[in-house]
């Protein structure tokens, strides 16, 4: 359905962008999280980072690379390896003590009148986003979110809630999970070689994001080179910065946002405004879905008891450490081949 459309009837369909199939089940009670420990160093050094790493589950040589790649001052394997052990004995024993704790969680529409949510859909990059699935703008559990990435970057989460305080109001929540004018981290870019185009940032997130066919009239303000027959744009950027998640078989996943997620249940925020996409069969959680969850969706939607963002405040399932800052790099190259053929 366009976009277009979804809005003039969202009201009709108690829906913020695409009407949903199925509507959610009525979510179990709550569950309380340990509160967790102090982070390591509360003035780490400008080259590096406080990072936490959700252990316990597959797979160990996973977790033991990550230490190895990134940790200022790694602990023996040995040690790595019975952390990891007694890790996965939780997990095995919440498995038993929690079982469908991730299944049926609660979702609530935003108000289709909100005003909050009206300025939020006239986001240009929203209406062409979120429009392959049924989709809609609804208040979630963060303790009840199914998560995929192990790793949360404990510095940049202190960042974020500095620049939430300590009592967000509704709508400061809302601006922060849903922004109308998202600020971009910053990044640097240079032409390296005739051919080859070199992007950095501090950010995972940036990201060749593919090419685009252009004509003549979409380039202002630069002179062409020549009498234009066509134009490649090859695009760098980010992905759309919002709160989103995937609902299908009665789970709902994580798929972006994790940092600020965090951070918002760190303050004592476990209700959020969230983009929610209903999926209703495999084939479409491969179009959908990250890569960690399409390689493995019976480990995420199967499981009794997966990975879940309350597990991030469990002591007892994370590891905490001194990680070296990185920059990410996205290399962009380009080849012109032109040849002759006979005529016919």
């Amino acid at each position: 359905m366009p976009i277009g459309t979804q809005q003039r009837e969202r009201k009709k369909k108690n829906m913020a962008l695409a009407p949903v199939r199925k509507e959610s089940a009525t979510a179990a009670s709550e569950m309380t999280t340990d509160a967790p420990e102090p982070v390591a160093a509360q003035n780490p050094q400008p080259d590096s980072s406080e990072n936490l790493y959700l252990i316990g589950r597959p797979t160990l040589k996973q977790f033991l690379r990550f230490v190895k790649d990134n940790a200022i001052h790694p602990p023996s394997s040995g040690a790595l390896v019975e952390e990891w052990h007694a890790a996965n004995k939780i997990v095995r024993e919440l498995e038993k003590e929690e079982a469908g704790l991730a299944d049926n969680p609660s979702l609530t529409p935003v108000d289709p009148e909100d005003s909050l949510l009206l300025e939020f859909l006239q986001v240009p990059l929203v209406r062409h986003s979120f429009n392959t699935v049924p989709t809609e703008v609804a208040y979630v559990d963060l303790d009840r979110m199914v998560v995929y990435q192990h790793h949360i970057d404990l510095t940049h989460v202190e960042q974020l809630k500095r620049k939430l305080g300590p009592s967000p109001s509704e709508e400061e929540v809302f601006s922060a999970c849903l922004p109308c004018a998202p600020s971009l981290p910053p990044v640097k870019w240079t032409r390296s070689h005739r051919d080859t185009f070199v992007f950095m940032s501090p950010s995972d997130d940036m990201r060749f994001l593919g090419a685009m066919p252009m004509e003549a009239e979409n380039i202002k303000d630069y002179p062409p080179p020549g009498n234009l027959a066509g134009v490649i744009g090859l695009a760098v950027g980010f992905g759309s910065n919002f709160l989103n998640a995937i609902y299908t078989e009665n789970r709902l996943i994580l798929n972006n946002g994790s940092h600020r997620a965090y951070a918002l249940r760190d303050l004592g925020v476990t209700r959020v405004p969230c983009i929610v996409q209903h999926i209703s069969s495999r084939d479409e959680l491969n179009v959908l879905a990250c890569t960690a969850v399409t390689d493995s969706p019976n480990f995420f939607l199967q499981e009794p008891r997966p990975m879940m963002l309350k597990d991030y405040f469990d002591p007892r399932l994370r590891k905490v450490m001194s990680v070296h800052r990185r920059l990410r790099q996205v290399t962009v190259k380009f080849d012109v081949d032109i040849t002759f053929a006979p005529a016919l």
